[in-house]
């Protein structure tokens, strides 16, 4: 995954994170897993909890992304 368009602050929405290959033009993932195990690795604190920034709309603090990817490559590098 290109990575070049990762942002340094503000929010990414689920489909930003886990990909939306249906979308047009494709989203690709950041971290690729299903939605499912997405909420699952949230309610057990593998993953960042979200930020309700409206009535409707579930986000994730970019930074708390950005940390859970570098977590990520430091353990697929070990």
């Amino acid at each position: 995954v290109d990575h070049s368009e990762v942002r340094a602050a503000g929010f990414y929405r689920l489909r930003q994170i886990i990909g939306d290959r249906s979308a047009e033009p494709p989203v690709p993932a950041i971290i690729p897993v299903s939605k499912s195990s997405w909420w699952a690795g949230v309610k057990a604190g593998r993953y960042p909890q979200p930020v309700k920034i409206g009535p409707h709309t579930t986000a994730w603090w970019i930074e708390d992304v950005n940390a859970l990817v570098a977590r990520l490559s430091e353990h697929s590098n070990n």
